[in-house]
Parts: C-alpha cells; sequence; structure tokens
C-alpha cells in the first residue's frame, strides 16, 4: 500500500466515529442489555459485560443507564428482547464486510440491511459468504513511537497471541476474545494505553480503495453504520481518504 498512512486511516476512522457519538448510548445500552442476558449481571464473571461496561464508561454514560441497562438483560427489569443478528455481503469492487446487529425485530433489520447494501452498489450475501476472510479476536493499536519491548513484555505474559510492529513504528497486540481483559489490564498497569483497544473481527488481508471506488464504498459504509439496529461495521477494505 505504497503511499498510504495506517496511522492516518485510523485517525480519520476515530474522528468519523467520534463525530456520530449520538447513537453511542444506544448501541451501549443495547449490548448490556445482551451481555446481561446471555452472562448474567455480574461483570466479575462475565468478560463480554464488562467490556460493555468499560465502554459505557469510556463515552461518560450515567451509572443509573448502566444499571438499569444490566437489569434489563437479567430480567430484573422490563424491557425490549433484543437478538444479535449477522449479515455479511460485498461493497463496490468486491470489498468483504460484515454487519453485526442487535435488534428486537428482524424482519425490519434485514430489510434496513438489504436496502442500504442495494442502495449504494453492494449486495448482501449468505452466512460465511466472507467471514472467512476475517479473525475474531482482541485488538490494541499502539501510535507509532511506542516501545514494542515495553508493549511486548505486557500483552504477552497476560496472554497475547502475538505483537506486531508496522513500517511506521506503530505496534499491535492480538489477542483471544476471552483474554482481552487480562491483556488490557495489563497494558494499563504497565502504563500503556492503546490508540484503539477492542474486540473486533479482524480481515486476515486487506485491500485499498481510492477514487470513486473508495467515495461509494465509503457511502455504502456510512449508510450501515447509520442504521438503528446495526452495531459494528467491519470490512477488509483500506480507504484512501
Amino acid at each position: 500500500m505504497a503511499g498510504h498512512s495506517k496511522w492516518a486511516n485510523i485517525k480519520h476512522k476515530k474522528e468519523r466515529s467520534d463525530a456520530k457519538r449520538g447513537k453511542i448510548f444506544t448501541r451501549v445500552i443495547k449490548e448490556i442489555n445482551v451481555a446481561a442476558k446471555l452472562g448474567g449481571p455480574d461483570p466479575d464473571a462475565n468478560p463480554r459485560l464488562r467490556l460493555a461496561i468499560d465502554k459505557a464508561s469510556e463515552a461518560n454514560m450515567p451509572k443509573d443507564t448502566v444499571t438499569r441497562a444490566i437489569q434489563r438483560g437479567s430480567g430484573d427489569v422490563e424491557g425490549a428482547n433484543y437478538e444479535e443478528i449477522r449479515y455479511e455481503g460485498y461493497g463496490v469492487a468486491g470489498a468483504a464486510i460484515i454487519v453485526d446487529c442487535l435488534t428486537d425485530n428482524r424482519t425490519r433489520t434485514v430489510a434496513d440491511v438489504r436496502h442500504a447494501f442495494s442502495k449504494n452498489g453492494g449486495n448482501l450475501g449468505t452466512d460465511g459468504s466472507v467471514a472467512f476472510m476475517f479473525k475474531h479476536c482482541g485488538q490494541f493499536l499502539f501510535p507509532p513511537g511506542t516501545s514494542e519491548e515495553a508493549v511486548m513484555e505486557a500483552a504477552v505474559a497476560a496472554g497475547a497471541e502475538d505483537v506486531i510492529s508496522d513500517d511506521e513504528g506503530g505496534v499491535e497486540v492480538i489477542c483471544a476474545p476471552v483474554d482481552f481483559a487480562a491483556v488490557k489490564d495489563a497494558l494499563a498497569k504497565a502504563g500503556l494505553k492503546a490508540e484503539i483497544a477492542e474486540v473486533t473481527m479482524k480481515a486476515l488481508t486487506e485491500t485499498e480503495y481510492s477514487g470513486e471506488d473508495g467515495e461509494s464504498l465509503q457511502t455504502l459504509l456510512d449508510a450501515l453504520e447509520n442504521l438503528d439496529d446495526v452495531q459494528q461495521v467491519y470490512t477488509n477494505a483500506i480507504i484512501d481518504s
């Protein structure tokens, strides 16, 4: 990817995400609901719930809101019953896209997702059509200038699978989803704060898109991310902005 800066792209993605912070509370509340429903209301025994609570804290969500979301998920308080659905599809020029949703109306959600794909030059695929191109993992990204040695020492001891440095000097840590919390705690204790820390679907290989293809693909990704039932959108595309 000559001439492309990975870290410029990461900063661009974060800025776009920050601009949509109005949707963050809704998405985190849904995630807390489902995490508590599936794994119980104790974050110490429920890694997924702990991660959702951490996201709520980062978004400055009031503690009362978090507590009510946990209570609704665990059945102590009545509320919407959300289910998880994953859709897979293709964007312009064959870009692979995964769309994770939490919904209380499956019919509405699939119609909205299919419309977003078809309206913006994409195609909704079948289950498994692109998932094999991604790895479900915990990911930590540290900006150029971070000590790879310090990151490696803390992360590997906590169970990380791999520590990778890139040509720009950035450092990436990969771990199993179940080890995410332990690795995050170990890095924090070492005084290391990642630019991005999340459990994600990481593309095994990435393809750069620019010009009209890049613009069209970004329009599709925005359309999907703006849907109320969508929690996360993953792609193997790097859009050169």
